[in-house]
């Protein structure tokens, strides 16, 4: 056959192929059903999100929720996780949230996006970039010139990574979330009127229709909440809704008397706080609640399928009446099916059985584990002084304490110095304290300040000529509640003895831990080699660095095991995986095999209270999160 009649038969017959590849599935809400190219479609979905999870792991993750049963994955997007600084976007490696997706729809998933702009999830700030508090005329989450103009400039940029992942336009995602659970805040929050709280929300469904996006919308709130949260257009979900018969009638009455009817939050586990008891939540009880929802053709979607980890200074907080600040986990494993680890639970099992029973699609194996190893012993051979390494830093000078937003520092620490050349005596009170905070007068630890406990005051001593040193930890910004537009960090008020307010003086050094301290950069003098010698000894109670090497043979994912040390953060390898904190529940920090290395790896562990010296840090094969110390 001569070339120029075969060209046209071979394109003929790659046509089928080429069609098929490039067909696009449809998507709708019809007739109070989901409908799927056509056919009624439940929805199971698991909500997983991307930010806690290392992106060499996403795929395996998404292959774990195809074998408990599920369809789809749902997941937030984290606004201040991809424009850290005003304009600076970032949506590479496990900020790659449009790699995310793809994967899901690779792997046969449904996508449900949930872009907030607040998201809550027990995320630092609720989503919010916290440079957002410097904005002049700025209100956080209400129909503000200012903020929806933020708004607006985050949606319209999120768009450009998603736009074409869309189903309309030939990916995985089915639907957008509009805001997020507003009904609570609409309650909570009386001092606004209903009229522009609606107003609000409308808007911002508005400005995601403006940017682009087509396919169906939601909105999620409890079923009580519904007046305050629902917006005309958007299907209306009931979080945490057991009862099947209260859920239709709520979502009949918001939604034309019509379904379908979803559960987006239903709750497998629970989050967990630093200083109270880990959640535990019943298999069995799932289990019982997950076949209700199937028999009665209620879409579901758990929250959370796998929670993954709270890595660097991501976590945030809530707070109650007895707590001014409840600071979560590093971990986010949430007693879910999938471990932090991406382990398969004895919930998983249960639910897959379940699961199994009503879907008419073929349900895979379960993946193997990673593979996870222990390290018994890594030795620890430098010390450095923190307060010795801050000296060769230049200090922000005020008459009175800044904040962590006016010295422009999103996370981390901050070191409050001032000197006194008059001796004073008495009640130390730092009522605008965020969040916790080592006082040391000459460098010598003379108590604790913490606003978890709601303890703002120590007796203290100045000698004349001595200095006072505040180190403060922001410990996560609140994201729930109407607490969420009071944020700042540090001291936010004065700092007062025997009811004097100490104006003047003050220094301010920066700590915001957003890189692995270096200690090859530090003073000389400020980096001991012994650790046990008598310099080492020296830095008892006072905030130190440490710093090892190990070597191995083979990677694997593992367990820093923490519980005999302090409070403070651990760097590996470049990577902060998270807080620490001796009164638990957690006990153990989840270090992903993939940022581990055969040969050398480094460790460093920024150590606030160093109230014993170490010489080694162990990591084992099983985590510990249920593990509770509350000091007396």
């Amino acid at each position: 056959m001569k070339l120029k009649n075969f060209l046209p038969l071979l394109l003929l017959l790659l046509l089928p192929a080429c069609v098929q590849a490039s067909e696009k599935h449809r998507f709708e809400i019809k007739d109070g059903q989901f409908v799927y190219d056509g056919k009624p479609t439940r929805i199971i979905s698991g909500e997983m999100h991307y930010a806690r999870i290392p992106h060499q792991y996403w795929r395996h993750r998404m292959k774990m929720l195809k074998a408990m049963g599920l369809n789809a994955v749902a997941t937030y997007v984290f606004w201040n996780f991809h424009e850290p600084e005003p304009g600076k976007w970032d949506f590479t490696g496990d900020r790659n949230l449009a790699e995310y997706i793809r994967i899901a729809g690779e792997e046969g998933l449904m996508v449900i996006l949930r872009p907030g702009p607040y998201v809550c999830a027990e995320w630092e700030f609720g989503g919010y970039p916290w440079w957002l508090q410097n904005v002049e005329g700025l209100e956080l989450r209400r129909d503000n010139e200012q903020f929806l103009k933020y708004t607006r400039l985050y949606i319209d940029r999120l768009y450009k990574e998603v736009s074409k992942l869309q189903i309309t336009q030939g990916g995985p995602i089915i639907m957008v979330q509009a805001e997020n659970e507003f009904g609570s805040y609409v309650a909570q929050r009386k001092d606004i009127p209903l009229e522009e709280h609606r107003a609000y929300n409308a808007k911002i469904v508005q400005q995601l229709k403006d940017a682009g996006f087509d396919v169906p919308m939601f909105t999620s709130d409890g079923s009580w909440l519904f007046e305050g949260g629902s917006v005309p257009g958007a299907l209306p979900t009931a979080n945490g809704e057991g009862n099947i018969e209260n859920l239709k009638k709520v979502v009949n009455e918001y939604n034309n008397g019509q379904g379908p009817y979803m559960v987006a939050e239903f709750y497998p586990g629970w989050l967990a706080h630093w200083v109270e008891p880990h959640p535990q939540v019943s298999a069995s009880r799932i289990a019982r609640q997950t076949e209700k929802y199937l028999q009665n053709d209620v879409s579901i979607n758990y929250y959370m399928v796998h929670g993954g980890t709270n890595f660097g200074f991501t976590s945030g907080a809530n707070y109650d009446k007895n707590r001014d600040i409840q600071p979560d986990l590093t971990s986010y494993d949430y007693d879910a099916p999938i471990s932090e680890a991406g382990w398969a639970t004895p919930k998983y099992d249960s639910l897959r059985s379940v699961i199994k029973k009503y879907v008419n699609y073929p349900i895979p194996e379960i993946p193997a584990r990673t593979p996870v190893i222990e390290i018994p012993s890594i030795k620890l051979t430098k010390i450095a002084n923190l307060f010795a390494a801050l000296e060769s830093q230049n200090p922000v000078e005020n008459d009175r304490p800044a904040t962590f937003e006016e010295l422009n520092q999103g996370n981390g620490y901050i070191l409050y110095k001032k000197h006194f050349n008059q001796g004073i005596e008495g009640k130390l009170v730092v009522e605008g304290l965020r969040d916790y905070a080592l006082v040391y007068v000459d460098g010598e630890k003379v108590g604790e300040l913490n606003r978890n406990t709601k303890s703002y005051s120590i007796d203290i001593n100045i000698p004349w000529n001595s200095t006072l040193e505040i180190l403060v930890e922001n410990m996560g910004r609140i994201n729930y509640g109407s607490e969420i537009i009071h944020n700042k960090k540090g001291i936010i008020s004065p700092v007062k003895i025997n009811d004097n307010i100490i104006e003047g003086g003050w220094q301010m050094y920066r700590l915001p831990m957003d890189k692995t301290p270096d200690l090859a950069k530090m003073p000389q003098a400020t980096v001991h080699d012994n650790v046990e010698g008598a310099t080492g000894r020296n830095l008892l109670g006072k905030p130190a660095i440490y710093k090892g090497t190990f070597s191995l043979a083979e990677t694997g994912d593992t367990f820093l095991d923490m519980e005999d040390w302090g409070k403070g953060i651990v760097f590996v390898n470049g990577v902060n995986i998270g807080r620490y904190w001796k009164v638990g529940p957690q006990q153990t920090l989840y270090i992903p095999g993939v940022w581990l290395k055969k040969g050398d790896n480094e460790i460093v562990i920024f150590e606030q209270q160093n109230d014993k010296l170490h010489t080694t840090v162990s990591a084992t094969t099983v985590p510990v999160l249920t593990k509770l110390k509350i000091e007396k």
